[in-house]
């Protein structure tokens, strides 16, 4: 639970560097690709033949020159799903590229695909299933010993990985059996081969799941969370406390939003014409980065290895929406600025309010927010006020601010406009406000 300072303030969890690296990068992709690819599965039994996986022409430069094109920071890749297929070369299992005809079993996925990363400036980041439903092993305790090797391998082998993602999904493996993890000894073995990754599960450490699979955020979205007597999987907290994080919790753990481009998570020919428009990916983006989330956007690749072209086009169309939607910044040379200032001594009377007067009559249907979360989080609810000539025309209330709030509203001209924090756990601290005027068509996919 959290603490109270001798000034009666909440004392608030702070984010760490490589926590607030990570929220700048705000977009990033997921990849998910492996035999279930090729055998059109979703979650693989762990039985199909090695050979099964075949790209013909893998690409990952390809992944990255449109990851990069959409504005994406970065890429996660599934180097081993639930089916323990591993998508590099590992000796520790028999269950690899390496045992697959494609590049006569000299191939390695995780490799191209940090290369690539790194040749076009994203990130990189792996997803690493602890459930593995082809070794032997697993369901014994040596089988943790098995994880923790190919924790080293993948962490000592591809340059620096920035995140890395674990399921708590943990069913039976071969011999009818569960596993019992040992997370304890995962996190350190991660922790002391690369102590700036971020680890993300429905516990974190250091990044939460959201608790569903659609890309959206809670409406209140508090990056800070209590893990204490929670555990990954099905002893995880409730997905709306996931969704929305704790008040009064005390660790700085934000959310990270997942959804897929498509109906499934690996390619299927079927859903070819079933993938999200840019205008649907434009709403996700406004109910998760837009609610001071991360979106990681699933795009998987084709049995070639590559991003398919109707895939390709939906995400140049998505990065042009935001291009039109966020083109003219309205505070920036239009308006004066009066803000009101605060002391430790009045946090419990008043809060502070930014007021800003226009120079001349104008459109705005938007406000986006950022709060200074290097001091943590603290506002607790903010009210906006649009007028025009001192006649009201919008009056929003909102809960969290965030690293980012994204704030819409009918199109309405004004003359001023107010944000006023109207609760805060602790001095609250607004790094930037910022007023757009949205194109229609635009709006209407957040309204």
């Amino acid at each position: 639970m959290s603490q109270t300072g001798a000034n009666g303030l909440q004392i608030l969890p702070l984010p760490s560097k490589a926590q607030l690296v990570w929220q700048d990068q705000s977009f990033y992709l997921f990849v998910h690709f492996g035999p279930n690819t090729f055998t059109n599965k979703e979650w693989g039994l762990g039985d199909e033949p090695e050979n099964v996986f075949n790209p013909t022409a893998l690409d990952c430069n390809q992944w990255a020159r449109i990851a990069k094109a959409a504005g994406a920071k970065g890429i996660i890749l599934t180097a081993k799903h639930h089916d323990g297929f591993c998508l590099w070369p590992s000796k520790f299992s028999t269950h690899t590229v390496a045992q697959s005809k494609w590049q006569n079993g000299r191939g390695d996925v995780l490799k191209a695909c940090a290369e690539a990363c790194k040749a076009n400036g994203l990130k990189f980041g792996v997803y690493l299933s602890p459930w593995d439903r082809n070794h032997p092993q697993y369901g014994t305790l040596a089988y943790n010993t098995v994880f923790v090797n190919m924790l080293k391998e993948v962490f000592t082998n591809y340059g620096h990985i920035t995140e890395l993602w674990w399921d708590g999904a943990n069913g039976e493996g071969p011999n009818g059996k569960k596993q019992m993890y040992d997370w304890p000894l995962f996190e350190k073995t991660v922790r002391q081969l690369s102590p700036e990754t971020l680890i993300i599960s429905d516990i974190g450490p250091d990044i939460r799941w959201v608790g569903n699979e659609k890309g959206i955020a809670g409406t209140t979205n508090w990056n800070i969370l209590d893990t204490a007597g929670f555990i990954r999987g099905i002893g995880a907290p409730p997905s709306d406390t996931l969704q929305s994080g704790n008040y009064n919790g005390c660790c700085f753990i934000p959310a990270a939003c997942d959804v897929s481009i498509r109906p499934g998570w690996f390619y299927h020919a079927k859903e070819d014409s079933l993938i999200k428009t840019p205008q649907q990916l434009f709403g996700l983006y406004a109910k998760s980065i837009g609610r001071g989330a991360n979106l990681l956007l699933n795009v998987p690749p084709n049995r070639q290895g590559r991003f398919s072209t109707p895939d390709s086009a939906a995400l140049i169309g998505f990065k042009a929406l935001l291009e039109r939607a966020f083109k003219t910044e309205l505070l920036t040379d239009n308006a004066m600025m009066n803000t009101v200032h605060l002391s430790k001594k009045s946090v419990k009377r008043r809060y502070p309010g930014y007021n800003y007067i226009f120079k001349k009559p104008v459109m705005l249907n938007c406000m986006v927010l950022e709060e200074d979360i290097t001091r943590g989080q603290a506002i607790s609810s903010l009210k906006i006020t649009v007028s025009l000539h001192g006649v009201v025309q919008q009056s929003i209330t909102i809960t969290t601010v965030g690293h980012r709030r994204m704030v819409c509203f009918p199109s309405c001209s004004a003359t001023e406009v107010s944000v006023v924090v109207t609760g805060a756990k602790n001095l609250p601290y607004i790094k930037s406000i910022k007023a757009y005027q949205m194109p229609d068509d635009v709006l209407q996919l957040v309204l």
